[in-house]
Order: structure tokens, then C-alpha cells, then sequence
């Protein structure tokens, strides 16, 4: 398989010079979150290119408006994409867009935008969240309809979004089909539907079809679409489906802290990603990684891998005292700490000897641990 990691990085400008020192190992690895790693080399020539001159200022350059029919090319002509910093910023932006001050969100129990974003959907979207509990982190139009309900009550918040998460914040991918039938009951209901998209590349590249198959196609209005998570320095993208289900999006973007003064350069990163197939060559390798990685810990005895490996993560119990130990020598996270259940993620420039090493030293702390 090919490496992505040895690319070559673009050599400075001629005359460049700076006084930062390197502080890191650039040879570390590690299987804690895939925004551990860097930019990818394809990127990083990216934004050399768009540096130099002037450029009008927020979002008046030419890279943000030919960004425009970049989108259109995967997600339809009537595609709108609105650049900004970070996932959390795109899903409280886009969720602010499609609700009323009295309106309200379902999710999944496990949601980024419930359980990681520090309240941000309340306190700065001032959004009502109204949670559903899953097995595998995706919700069915049974499961919305326990929180669908008191659409003239003056007492509760008014369900006006349903929102879902692809791939899931537990590692598993709707099909079309099924955010289709989101889509279809959410619609009947008068609720639009948003799409939390930090690993949307990692879903298609998983499910082997285009974009527009499981978004426009199957009727999602409103998306955030994930960048740095695959290989970008940071931005992420608010990416209008159905323009009538929207409004306001320009000002709440501002509102929101969201609205970047050089957006060439979030812009180009996007140009750099879909304009080509980085995107899903990108993904494809970390979800290749991911399962490389299954595939070795499911042969070591008293490890347990807890979810299907459906994406670019691998959910696993063993002991936690032998995590703990593991942790001393690779970066990773608990997902639950009541159970010991972890999280292992693979990225862009996950190679094959950091998959099989970091297995091995599963295998040797299992046996230590025993």
C-alpha cells in the first residue's frame, strides 16, 4: 500500500528564513484522535500558492468564490458553502440557521455537539438539545419520534432539527438508506435535517459511493463538512443543501466568531481536497489503517474490539491497568471510564510500522499484564 507520509513537503520560499525551532519528534505516532495529525504535504503546497499579493478580505478572495463550484461538483448546483475555523463553530452555525429562538435539536445521546462541545450549542447557539439514547450511535425514525412530539406545546422547546452524525461518533456509518428514512420522517414532521460531517470523507470512502449519495440525494439540508481530521491545517466548511430551509447564514456566521479575515487560505485547503481525489485517498488509507489495526488486536488474546470497524476507529476493552501502561508508550484516549472501554484512531499519515508496532506492544503488555 502506498505510504502518504512520504510526500515531499514544499521546500520555503527562496529568501524565507524564521527563528521558530522544531519541538517535536516529526517521527511520533500515536492512535488518540486523528486531528493528532499533521498537514498533509499536498495542503501545505496549497497554501503556499494562495500566500503572496493582496486578496480581498472575508471571503471576497478568488479561492473562496471558485470554492463555490468545487462543492457544487459533490454536492449538487444549488450547493452553498460557507468556510469557517473549527467543527464546533460549523454545527452551532449551521444548527442556529435552521431553528427559531424557541427551537430545539434532536440527537443521539452520544453526539459531538451533546457530549464535546463544551455546551456551545446551548449557551452560544441558545439551542434546546433533546437526546436520544442508541446502540450504535445512529438514530432511526422510531428513535426520533421519542423526542418528536409537543409541536403546539407552549411549554417545550419546539423540535425543529434532527441532527446526525456520519460516521457516528462510535465509528459506524449510516447507509443511504437509512439517512434517507431520517431524512423522509424528519420532512413529514416539518424538522429539517443537519449533518455533523467531521469524518464525512472517512464515510464515503467506507460506503465506496459519492457524497451527494448519502447527503443531497438522500435529503439532508444543512451539513458541517469536516477538513482537518483529513489532513488540513484547520477549517472546517457549513455546506447549504436546501436554500429554503436556511436563513441568515452570513451574519450568523459572524455572529457565531466564525468568520475568518484571510479566508483564502482556509478556502484553498478545501480546493486542495476535493478539487482532486485527496479527499478520499486520505480517507480510504486511514480507514484502511483502522482496519489493519482490527485485524491485528483481534488475534491477542483478552483484548476485545466492541464496535464494527466501519470507519478510521477501532474500539477495544482490555484491562485497564494494561492501557494505562499502553498509554506510556502510544497516545490514546478512553472512551468510557466506567467500563474501560478505549478509542483507537488512525489518520492520513497512519503507516502500516505504526499500526503493526503499536499492536505488538499491545500483544507485550497484554502478556506482561497476564
Amino acid at each position: 500500500m502506498t505510504d502518504p507520509t512520504r510526500s515531499t513537503t514544499p521546500a520555503p520560499p527562496a529568501g524565507a528564513r524564521t527563528d521558530a525551532v522544531r519541538r517535536h519528534d516529526p517521527a511520533a505516532r500515536g492512535f488518540a484522535s486523528d486531528n493528532y495529525a499533521g498537514v498533509h504535504p499536498e495542503v501545505l503546497a496549497a497554501l503556499a500558492l494562495a500566500n503572496g499579493g493582496h486578496q480581498v478580505a472575508y471571503g471576497g478572495d478568488d479561492y473562496t468564490a471558485h470554492l463555490q463550484e468545487v462543492f457544487r461538483r459533490h454536492f449538487g448546483p444549488t450547493a452553498e458553502v460557507f468556510p469557517v475555523f473549527n467543527g464546533t463553530g460549523a454545527n452551532v452555525t449551521a444548527l442556529q440557521a435552521v431553528t427559531e429562538r424557541w427551537g430545539a435539536v434532536i440527537c443521539a445521546e452520544s453526539a459531538h455537539i451533546n457530549v464535546d462541545e463544551c455546551g456551545a450549542p446551548e449557551r452560544v447557539g441558545g439551542l434546546k438539545l433533546l437526546t436520544v439514547p442508541t446502540a450504535d450511535g445512529k438514530l432511526t425514525p422510531e428513535l426520533i419520534d421519542r423526542q418528536a412530539y409537543g409541536f403546539d406545546d407552549e411549554h417545550r422547546a419546539q423540535p425543529q432539527v434532527v441532527s446526525i452524525t456520519q460516521t457516528t461518533e462510535l465509528g459506524t456509518c449510516y447507509t443511504p438508506e437509512e439517512i434517507k428514512a431520517v431524512c423522509d420522517h424528519a420532512h413529514q414532521l416539518g424538522m429539517a435535517v443537519h449533518l455533523d460531517g467531521a469524518r464525512l470523507s472517512n464515510a464515503a470512502a467506507s460506503l465506496g459511493v459519492p457524497l451527494a449519495r448519502f447527503t443531497t440525494e438522500a435529503g439532508v439540508d444543512i451539513l458541517s463538512f469536516g477538513g482537518t481530521k483529513n489532513g488540513l491545517l484547520l477549517g472546517e466548511c457549513v455546506v447549504v443543501l436546501s436554500p429554503e430551509r436556511v436563513r441568515a447564514l452570513p451574519h450568523l456566521r459572524k455572529l457565531s466568531m466564525q468568520l475568518a479575515s484571510k479566508m483564502r487560505f482556509v478556502s484553498v485547503q478545501f480546493e486542495a481536497l476535493l478539487a482532486g481525489d485527496l479527499w478520499l485517498r486520505s480517507a480510504e488509507h486511514a480507514n484502511a489503517m483502522a482496519r489493519r489495526l482490527d485485524a491485528a488486536v483481534r488475534g491477542i488474546d483478552g483484548v476485545r474490539v466492541m464496535r464494527p470497524v466501519q470507519s478510521n476507529a477501532v474500539f477495544a476493552m482490555l484491562p485497564r491497568h494494561v492501557s494505562e501502561r499502553l498509554q506510556k508508550r502510544y497516545r490514546f484516549y478512553f472512551w468510557d471510564e466506567s467500563t474501560g472501554e478505549v478509542r483507537w484512531m488512525c489518520a492520513f499519515d497512519t503507516t502500516e510500522d505504526d499500526v503493526d508496532g503499536f499492536a505488538a506492544a499491545v500483544a507485550e503488555e497484554m502478556a506482561a499484564g497476564a
